[in-house]
């Protein structure tokens, strides 16, 4: 029975690495280019019209500033009875990518560099090869990439912060609502989240977010700059959805913004027995990930077998 619970242990920690790695990989094929789960949810013109918003600025800060100034302020540190209700649990329920058409149709204008990562993944993505650096190796998806990973999701909101956090590798994006600028150029680094400050308009949060890591937006995806900076809408669009609105800028990516909207979905847990698990995929010998020759994924010998299982049951 030891070998069986290591069993389990190993199966649910590696279906959560084969998990990301498809909902990743699919991101290169064709049918993921309209976005997982159908970039189609959201009606063209709005699309359009929020593309050509990012447009009209040069800058995620010009827009940020853009959005609160029409917001007349926003509010900052606003009382919980003016805040929206995001409890529950959450999951990703589709919307558009970071190299994929838009509503429209409409593909974003890669840096010829950014094209060359994109066509290369593509390429030996038909031959059955792909490989995660991070995610591999347990480190955590960073932003944006957090915006596409799968599995649960809890949306804490307070007056001078909301939490945004994911199961994949314990991730809390803190989104800072009580006023407070970025950090000082001096004190602020590159970091796998951010710096992300915001105020709420009405019943939407709008988020900018700066001092990114340069690392890759994914398997089979782009390496993204420190330059990079997005501004986020989030805002509950339905009692079981929330939407979010994401304006992307880096230089080193897109020779112009990109616009993409994600979407969550209230998972259903009546009962109240679905809880957030704590990952840490490390904790199991049996998990070690590494790269072939051929650019591919492989585990390590497992260091129990089928076998090992039998030969317990024998002994009992």
């Amino acid at each position: 029975m030891a070998a069986t619970r290591v069993a389990c242990a190993l199966v649910g920690a590696t279906l959560l690495v084969l998990a990301a790695a498809a909902v990743d990989a699919r991101q290169t094929a064709p049918a993921f280019a309209q976005g997982f789960g159908g970039a189609s949810q959201q009606p063209a013109a709005d699309w359009q019209q929020k593309h050509a918003l990012g447009l009209k600025h040069r800058s995620a800060s010009a827009l940020y500033l853009a959005l609160k100034t029409a917001a007349r302020g926003g509010r900052e540190n606003p009382p919980f009875s003016q805040l929206p209700d995001w409890s529950g649990l959450w999951t990703q329920a589709g919307g558009s990518t970071f190299v994929g058409a838009g509503s429209t149709g409409v593909m974003p204008k890669l840096t010829p560099p950014a094209a060359a990562a994109v066509k290369e993944a593509q390429t030996l993505a038909t031959q059955g090869i792909s490989y995660d650096e991070n995610l591999s190796n347990c480190g955590p998806p960073g932003f944006p990439r957090w915006l596409v990973v799968p599995f649960l999701r809890e949306f804490i909101v307070r007056p001078e912060q909301t939490w945004l956090s994911s199961e994949t590798v314990n991730n809390v994006r803190r989104i800072y609502t009580d006023g407070r600028g970025h950090l000082k150029p001096e004190d602020a680094y590159p970091l796998y989240y951010g710096d992300s400050i915001g105020f709420w308009d009405g019943q939407k949060l709008v988020i900018h977010t700066t001092s990114l890591m340069q690392r890759s937006m994914g398997r089979g995806q782009p390496e993204q700059s420190e330059r990079m900076e997005t501004v986020e809408i989030w805002e509950k669009v339905n009692p079981t959805t929330i939407a979010a609105d994401v304006w992307i800028y880096d230089p080193a990516v897109y020779v112009e913004p990109w616009y993409m909207q994600r979407r969550y979905r209230q998972v259903p847990n009546d009962d109240k027995s679905l809880r957030m698990n704590y990952w840490n995929c490390v904790e199991n010998p049996n998990n070690e990930v590494f790269k072939t020759p051929d650019g591919n994924t492989q585990y390590r010998d497992f260091t129990f077998t089928p076998a090992d299982d039998q030969r317990k049951e024998q002994s009992r």
